[in-house]
């Protein structure tokens, strides 16, 4: 007997399903040669600091910092009984082998290792990695089983990740907590991501806004622009000194171009295109990809790969075939698939990118919710831009001089449509805006023409702040941060990984650090001030970067994850004993009592107390 064990019920479901497996009882379902149960997450995890000692207990400077010599598990309270009954079957006599289907990488590898480690089970371990929820995958995913010890490394990095987020979040929020008097949540990953929000926030604050100046010259149905002006006197002198004079185009140049199809979503790029064109937030968007696939929809989700393996161009080829049938947008529209590009299996890390499944063939698309809907197009209309052709165009740059001063005058033609076509229809079909290109065709100027009674004007423009960052454009910053420093043959690089992003985001909102501001991400106050009072090394982009690409490097059996583990532990002390408890100013995060008014008598500001209201100016 093979004891199969799941992440979630859903995946034990679909695997019983799959292999045939039919009779249920409480909390695992079992056949002749197998029997299914699942973990409901994370069921064993690193246990509470007071789990070391009845001094944890309460929070104070003089017990920092914590550093377990031996670290221990403990279940959570409400996951006890699904626990026990893991336990029973792994200590069943008939039960031979253990087979872990959790989610293939590093999260579902620790879930699943937690869970033998608690109940002490020592039996022969298979792993079964596969990609996605089909029957098919799931049957072929058993006929090539792995063995256990294959993914020890990738164990340990997972093992690595989750003691160094403890050392680190545990010691560092009771430390700042404890000096500001304040609760106040630091995190290995989510310090460094606030604190880039609060780098562009202070970005925008500190903006000054300059005017600036265009002359411009109507020329039949173009427009040619001059140079910028600061000085707006400056701009009418020169349209003063061409008003009434002849200009001539001095030069003319045309560049072909091509721009390529965009590649295959991971889950990041999957994220940051739902964020803007549904306004989805990072964690939704990864939830319904994770609900999808548990409908055998779409390919599993949490990914960093753009790429299908060398073996997949059958699969690729029938997929496209379905969305072309089945995507209305796409009647009439021509598309000659071209899918070895699409393959590459040396640039795919453990799963490859995210695309629907053919399983979509007898689907009826409209019966799923609107939101699972959207996902699975978004990321059946990206396959198909991704085997379409290049989108070739001219740029065309026409400079004319008028009494010695230069304008110019910029156009484009689109030569071949290629994937944009498909792109256009995709967000006409959800009756998206599109945006208006920025450079219109330009009429057949020549060489040496000349124009004369044309029309002048000065027009004046500021220069824009930059933007605040949406869930879009902060993961792209999250998945770039420490690129610059970063070498070329680094594993990873950027802060978390595909499959956290969202959960950090989601964690310093719920802390009351950030705020969401219709797609906007803003820092509060306690955000911003909790950034002024951490030291360097918990707010670097590329210190954590750093250790998210060694992460990488342990789980590929390139790095040593014992010295990984004592780096932590000496920037853990470190941080403690550099702690300046006299320099901490409390009143940072003050709670701000809102004015109800002013007083009648003294105009001093009047605050709303438990019993009472009261006039702030204590001698009035």
């Amino acid at each position: 007997m093979k004891l199969i064990i799941c992440e979630k019920p859903s995946v034990g479901m679909a695997i019983a399903s799959a292999l045939g497996i039919e009779t249920k009882n409480d909390g695992y379902m079992e056949s002749e040669d197998f029997l299914v149960s699942w973990c409901i997450g994370h069921l064993a995890e690193l246990s509470q600091p007071s789990c070391y000692g009845s001094e944890y207990e309460k929070w104070s400077l003089e017990t920092l910092p914590i550093l377990p010599e031996t670290w221990q598990l403990t279940i959570s309270k409400d996951k006890e009984k699904q626990f026990n009954i893991l336990k029973k079957l792994l200590f069943r006599n008939d039960v031979t082998e253990v087979i872990n289907a959790c989610d293939a990488g590093r999260e579902g590898e620790l879930i699943f290792r937690f869970v033998m480690e608690k109940a002490d089970c020592k039996k022969p371990v298979k792993r079964l990695w596969i990609s996605s929820m089909e029957e098919g995958a799931i049957r072929k995913g058993f006929e090539n089983l792995k063995d256990g010890k294959d993914y020890d490394s990738l164990y340990r990095s997972a093992l690595c990740r989750a003691k160094a987020d403890w050392l680190v979040g545990i010691n560092a929020t009771r430390l700042f907590s404890l000096l500001y008097n304040h609760t106040l949540n630091v995190g290995r990953v989510q310090s460094p991501t606030l604190k880039m929000l609060v780098d562009r926030n202070e970005a925008i604050t500190n903006f000054k806004k300059e005017k600036y100046y265009h002359v411009r010259l109507a020329l039949g149905d173009a427009e040619a622009v001059s140079e910028k002006f600061s000085d707006k006197e400056e701009a009418e002198k020169v349209a003063k000194a061409c008003k009434g004079k002849s200009t001539v185009c001095t030069s003319l140049t045309s560049e072909k171009k091509e721009a390529l199809p965009p590649k295959l979503f991971d889950l990041t790029a999957l994220q940051k295109e739902a964020n803007r064109i549904f306004g989805y937030t990072a964690k939704q968007t990864l939830d319904l990809a994770q609900s999808l696939y548990e409908k055998k929809l779409l390919t599993y989700p949490r990914t960093d790969s753009n790429y299908l393996t060398d073996d997949m161009e059958e699969t690729a080829e029938t997929v496209i075939h379905t969305l072309l049938s089945k995507f209305s947008f796409m009647q009439g529209v021509k598309l000659i698939p071209e899918v070895t590009g699409l393959l590459n299996s040396k640039k795919v890390s453990d799963y490859y990118a995210v695309i629907p499944t053919m399983e979509l063939e007898k689907t009826e698309l409209s019966l799923l919710p609107e939101s699972e809907q959207n996902i699975l197009f978004l990321a059946g209309a990206r396959l198909l831009m991704a085997c379409a052709t290049s989108h070739i165009y001219e740029t065309v740059t026409a400079v004319f001089s008028c009494e010695n001063h230069t304008f110019t005058a910029k156009g484009k033609t689109v030569l071949s449509s290629g994937w944009k076509e498909i792109e256009t229809l995709f967000l006409m079909s959800l009756k998206e805006k599109q945006n208006k290109e920025d450079e219109k065709e330009l009429p057949a100027f020549c060489e040496g023409e000349s124009f004369d009674n044309f029309m002048i004007k000065v027009t004046e423009h500021g220069t824009l702040p930059p933007k605040a960052y949406t869930e879009s454009t902060l993961l792209s910053s999250m998945e770039r941060a420490g690129n610059k420093e970063t070498t070329e043959d680094a594993e990873r690089k950027g802060l978390g990984t595909p499959a956290t992003r969202a959960s950090i985001i989601e964690k310093i909102i719920k802390a009351g650090f950030v705020i969401r501001k219709g797609k906007q991400l803003i820092p509060t106050k306690d955000g911003i001030n909790l950034i002024s009072v951490l030291p360097e090394t918990l707010t670097s982009p590329l210190l954590t970067a750093e250790w998210e690409n060694e992460l990488s490097r342990i789980a590929k059996g390139e790095a040593d994850a014992d010295s990984f583990m004592e780096k932590i532990e000496a920037m853990t002390k470190d941080l403690i004993e550099n702690a300046d408890a006299e320099k901490a100013k409390a009143e940072l995060f003050k709670e701000e009592k809102t004015v109800i008014g002013l007083c009648p008598r003294c105009q001093s500001p009047v605050y709303e107390g438990k019993k009472n209201y009261y006039c702030s100016n204590r001698d009035c």
